[in-house]
This record gives structure tokens, sequence and C-alpha cells, in this order.
């Protein structure tokens, strides 16, 4: 991919030209990305189907260095026993005045909610994506002019801490990138959307990629990509959060399942936004939101529908809605708004052709006015699959796991430990972060050593009720992550591919393997589980078990197991 056309683009002189630069360093990655996404569709019969933000500045990596030394900022960074000290130091750091200045204008400038994003050098790389690791701040830039200066520059020093956080720290660990070869940009945006009734977010948002690397059938295209969909503000899908899944190559596919129950465990249930009267990012539940909903999208009954827990009803057709709840299908989007599916397969084609390389953009979308904006641009990183994978004949009693949905081809052999968190002992115990915790020691403790980790829920889920909380550092050594559904508890894997947890598990090339308790073709072997010796030294949810592993994924077939190979 080096001899990509992508791989040799600057964008500096993008930002240069339209006085959108802020010092003379590097502009990084996302900048880089942005960039070459707008100056491609320019020469693209695509230039007047998709939209951009109206400005995008960028503060170069001159001044993130300027800003280190000014505030004697390298001692804190290398000797601090905590992130939350990094972050406290950097909050209380200054910018030079003729920085502020550029700021008060840029608040001028730009009349809308704010996002300052992370743009840094090694960030989306052709190696490394570093999807996830660093932040992204929201603020209203509403209000008193003095204050919305004061939350500006908080955005952009806490995007600067964001470069030494443990998730960073440990990918550069991992992958043996040195810190001096990072460096942070940032850039800044106007958020894409609306306000309805003092809330600011667009209306539809999601990520799209050019190729599907983990499909959850042989059916899926892998050239055709995918979409991740969800409503309000796109940190919903790029996030362990539910969203709409749409394989652009079978668009009917519902790797969730079809009963009611499943795409209701698997639907969103809440949405992000500006809340514009206090300024700051938010959180609502979609069925605490219907009557805004209903009464701000005409056409939400193309993706959203009521349900009594047995069927689905048409959103305007219920006269009645006591004991309904409002559900994000998203059923009749595809019919209905066609036009958006076919944009979005012609851009994705533009900006892989352009590119050279496999592509992950982010966008947004308004069903109303039919607009499409691009966000962002990034390569993707690949996933190299096996071309295909024998399952072993075992007995079933040394099947310790088996699945049957979202299977792509993989194998691991001679694998020493598995780590279980027991789902019944970790929903009981109620402290979830200390089992995290642990989990984080382990994986500190097995450095070097790939391991199979097998837990309830969504490893990684910012909601320790849907599964353990992990962070990247914390599980960054597995080779194989396996996620258990646990239906008395509402627990389900999230077969989220396009979130930033799939791209760190295509990245580093983890193996992924849900198993749904009960169902046909799946095996949890409880038995095997609670009759082998096992470690618990950390917490008493988390067992260490020791021996001869193999994992085999066959996508073809659609089967995975995990096997005891002592």
């Amino acid at each position: 991919m080096s001899g990509a056309p992508y791989a040799s683009y600057d964008g500096k002189e993008f930002y240069r030209s339209r006085n959108w630069l802020i010092g003379d360093g590097e502009v990084g990655g996302k900048a880089k990305g942005v960039a070459f996404a707008v100056e491609t569709l320019q020469s693209s019969p695509l230039k007047d189907q998709v939209r951009f933000p109206e400005i995008t500045y960028v503060l170069t990596t001159e001044a993130f260095n300027d800003f280190m030394v000014r505030n004697n900022l390298e001692p804190i960074v290398r000797g601090a026993q905590t992130f939350e000290e990094i972050e406290r130091a950097f909050e209380a750091a200054s910018f030079p005045n003729s920085l502020r200045d550029t700021l008060t204008l840029i608040l001028s400038d730009i009349r809308t909610p704010i996002a300052v994003r992370s743009s840094s050098v090694l960030e989306d790389d052709l190696a490394y994506s570093f999807a996830g690791k660093y932040s992204t701040r929201f603020f209203g830039n509403s209000g008193d002019k003095e204050y919305g200066l004061h939350r500006f520059e908080r955005a952009i020093k806490l995007v600067y801490a964001s470069t030494f956080n443990p998730s960073a720290k440990e990918y550069r660990r991992k992958h043996g990138i040195k810190l001096a070869q990072e460096r942070m940009a940032v850039i800044i945006q106007p958020i894409v959307g609306k306000v309805r009734e003092e809330l600011y977010y667009p209306e539809l948002a999601g990520v799209a990629f050019s190729k599907v690397y983990r499909r959850p059938s042989p059916r899926v295209k892998k050239d055709d990509g995918l979409l991740r969909l969800c409503f309000g503000l796109g940190t919903k899908a790029v996030a362990r959060a539910n969203a709409k899944v749409f394989y652009l190559s079978f668009l009917g596919l519902k790797v969730e399942g079809s009963k009611t129950s499943d795409v209701i465990a698997h639907a969103q249930d809440e949405f992000d936004y500006i809340d514009m009267k206090k300024g700051f990012f938010s959180t609502r539940k979609i069925d605490l939101a219907l009557d805004h909903i209903k009464s701000h999208h005409k056409n939400a009954s193309a993706f959203l529908e009521l349900s009594d827990g047995e069927m689905f009803y048409w959103l305007h057709g219920a006269t009645d809605v006591n004991g309904l709840r409002p559900v994000m299908t998203f059923s009749g989007f595809p019919r209905r708004f066609s036009r958006f599916f076919v944009r979005i397969r012609s851009l994705l084609k533009v900006m892989e052709e352009r590119a050279g390389l496999p592509v992950d953009l982010e966008f947004t979308y308004d069903t109303e006015d039919d607009h499409l904006a691009l966000v962002q641009m990034r390569p993707l990183a690949t996933f190299e699959e096996w071309e295909n994978v024998e399952i072993p004949k075992v007995s079933q009693e040394r099947i310790v796991l088996r699945g049957n949905r979202m299977i792509s081809n993989g194998k691991l052999t001679g694998i020493r430990h598995l780590v279980f968190v027991a789902p019944e002992l970790y929903m009981s115990s109620g402290d979830y972060f200390q089992v995290a915790r642990a989990i984080g020691e382990i994986n500190a403790k097995l450095s070097g050593e790939r391991y199979i980790l097998v837990g309830p829920g969504r490893w990684g889920s910012t909601n320790p009720l849907l599964g353990v909380p992990v962070t990247y550092g914390e599980i960054s050594g597995c080779g194989c992550i396996v996620e258990l559904s646990v239906p008395n508890a509402g627990i389900m894997p999230e077969l989220s591919y396009g979130s930033h947890f799939f791209l760190d598990l295509d990245t580093d090339k983890i193996l992924y393997l849900p198993i749904f308790c009960g169902e046909e073709g799946n095996i949890y072997n409880v038995e095997w589980l609670n009759s082998h010796p096992f470690i618990s030294e950390r917490h008493g949810a988390v067992r260490i078990y020791e021996g001869s592993f193999g994992v085999y994924l066959n996508g073809e077939q659609e089967v995975g197991i995990v096997v005891d190979e002592t």
C-alpha cells in the first residue's frame, strides 16, 4: 500500500490555500483524509451529491510542540502515575495570547456547535489505524464569549492529553512505536446537523467501509463494503453501542436475527446530541424521546417502529402507544431511501480507487433534504483472512465453545491460556470495573503471549451491564475474543463490525467468536469450565485455565470452535 496515491498525498497546501492552517507543522492523519476526500470529489461526478463541513481548521503539530515546551509538560507525561494527573496538568497549562486570539476568531467564524478532533501524525496511518485511541471533544459554542473560549481551549488541551492515555500508550508499545514518533495536530470543524428544540444533531450518522473483512455469511461480498448507521451524532456508530449494520451486497441481511426479541436487543436505544441550552454533549433514551422524534422527523417511520415485544407496528399506525416501545429497526430505510445506498456505494468506490487502498468514511445524512455529508476519510486497516480452515473432528466433551454467527476464517493453535469471566459471578458481583482491572493485570502478566479471552456480552462496552468495561490496553495481548450471551440478564454479543473495537481486532489480527447460549449450533460447555482446574487470584469472577487450546473458524461453513487440545 506504500505505493498508493494516498500514501504520497500531503494535504497541507489544501488548508494553507484556504487560510485554515494554524502553525507550520504537520496536519496529521485525519486532516490529511479530509483534504484528500474534498479534492477527490471536486473532479468526480459525485461533486454535487456529497457535502463537507463548511470549514475545517487545522492546528498543526507546531502548536502541540510549543504547548508541551511552554508548559514544561514532558516531565509530567513521563512521571505521572495516572492519566488523570496528565489531564489535570494539561488543563492547567496555558496557550500564548497569539493563539488565544486565533481561537477567538475561529469561534466567531463558526456559528454552530464545534467538534475538536485529534489528527495525530500516526493516526489513520496505512499500517496502524489508532481509531478511537485519541479524543474527540464536542461543545455547544453558544452563550458568553469568554466562557466559550474557555471551553474551546479545554477541548484542545484534552485532545492533546489523550496522546498519552493508557490505550494509546499500549497500542504504541504493542506495535513497537516510540513516543517520539507521535505528534498531535487537531482539526476543528462545525458539527453537521440542525437545531431541534434546543437539541443539535444530524438526523442520521454513520461509518462506511469499502471492504468487509469479517463476513457474517458467505453471501456477503468482501468488496461491496458495509455501513453502520445510527440516529443522532455518529458517536453511537463507532462505539460499542447498538447501531444498524447494512451489508451493501445484501441489505436485507439481519445479523442480529429476525426474532422480535433479537431485533430489540440489538437496536439503538439512546442517541447523542449537543444540548444548546447548556452547551454540552448529552445522551437521551429513545423511548423518552418518542414525541420529539415524531414531531421533528417526518421520515421517522423509515427507521423507527413500535413494538409490544411480540410484533412491530408502523410508527404512525398505533392510536394507543401505551405498552408499546419505540425501536430503531431501520426496516423501511433501504426501500424508501435506496438512493442513499446508491450514493454510498459510489462514494466508497470512488474513494478506494483514487486512494489506491480500502477506505473508512464517517458521514451524516438528512432524509428530508437528502443531504449526505462526508466528515472523515481514512485508510481502512486490513485483516488477512485465512483462505480455508478445516474444522477438526473432536469429541463433544473437548469442545469448550462453539458458535455459528459472524464467523470469519481464522486459526490459532498451541494457545496456553484461556481467560474466562464467569457470567453469573460477574453480574452478581456488582464490581464490574474491578473485573476489568483484573483482566488488565492478567493481560500484563501474559505480555507477549496470545491467549483466548471469554466473557459475557460486549468486551469494551462503556456500559458494564452490557459487558466487561475493559480498555484496549487491558486486552491488547489476546489472540481470540469470545463473547457470550446471557439471555436472562439481557446481555448479548453486539455484532458491531465497523466500530472502533472491530478495527482494533482487524489491525491486531485478533479472532472473534460470538456464542449465543441456548441457540442451536452454539455450545457453551459449562461442564468443562466447572470440572477443569483454574486459577482465580485477582477476582472471584475471573478464571485462568492452563493447557493447550485451539481456535478454528470457518466462514464458509459458518462454524467456529474453541477446543481443548491438551
